[in-house]
């Protein structure tokens, strides 16, 4: 059994930053599915990302624009300032996160890990008071949910998808830094990580960002457990 250390009044206001900033992302998310399918509706279609979105807002606070009846206009107008209000409450959160992860050593020495952003290390660091709780980097990897299942018998050892279970938060964030890792792999070339390179050939990304997010997790643990600081491997060293 594994028992869990009380976590300091600081960790929980970094915890409620992030579990607030989540939420708006998460409600940011609805408004534009909701804005995109609504214009859908009139025909009206835009590219994927920021700026498409940006160019349906502009259709919208176009009164000249015949395509949209004025009574859906103001309807999504509405969904358009929401929208922005998100918009500037997640950048206020982001700035509250920074200054958090500043004002601790901890995080900004989880900070020097190679796909680990301040978002990644404020989250490990209020979330794990201590890592010593966890006997090896496996062990914290599985409370994530980034080892695969293992289906074995008979002496052969199977092994299926990731478990999934543990910290969803920590897990998307480990593996947002791990897909950040990987296409900066392919603009420099696998020679400054020849494992990651070899394994790309060999799987897809989507299969090789959960094994980098597994190794990057293990590493973070090593780090917190032994107050090591990030040594790079001898391949990238040289």
């Amino acid at each position: 059994m594994r028992f869990v250390p009380t976590k300091t009044a600081d960790q929980q206001a970094c915890l409620t930053l992030h579990r607030t900033r989540h939420l708006f992302i998460r409600q940011q998310t609805a408004v534009i599915n909701a804005t995109r399918a609504h214009l859908a509706e009139f025909g009206i279609v835009a590219r994927v990302g920021r700026g498409g979105m940006d160019e349906l807002l502009e259709v919208i606070a176009d009164p000249d624009d015949e395509r949209v009846p004025e009574i859906a206009r103001e309807s999504l107008a509405a969904l358009g300032d929401q929208l922005q209000r998100l918009r500037l409450q997640i950048l206020e959160f982001d700035r509250r996160i920074n200054a958090w992860h500043r004002s601790n050593e901890m995080s900004r020495r989880l900070d020097e890990l190679p796909g680990v952003g301040p978002a990644l290390a404020t989250a490990l660091v209020a979330s794990v008071p201590d890592a010593k709780v966890f006997r090896s980097g496996r062990d914290f990897s599985a409370w994530i949910g980034l080892v695969p299942k293992q289906n074995s018998s008979g002496g052969k050892e199977k092994l299926g998808n990731i478990t999934k279970q543990g910290d969803r938060y920590l897990r998307s964030l480990f593996t947002a830094g791990a897909l950040a890792v990987i296409r900066m792999v392919k603009i420099r070339g696998a020679k400054h990580r020849p494992w990651l390179g070899r394994l790309l050939e060999r799987r897809s990304t989507k299969v090789a960002a959960i094994a980098l997010a597994n190794k990057l997790a293990r590493m973070a643990w090593a780090m917190m457990a032994k107050g090591e600081r990030y040594r790079e491997p001898i391949a990238l060293a040289r």
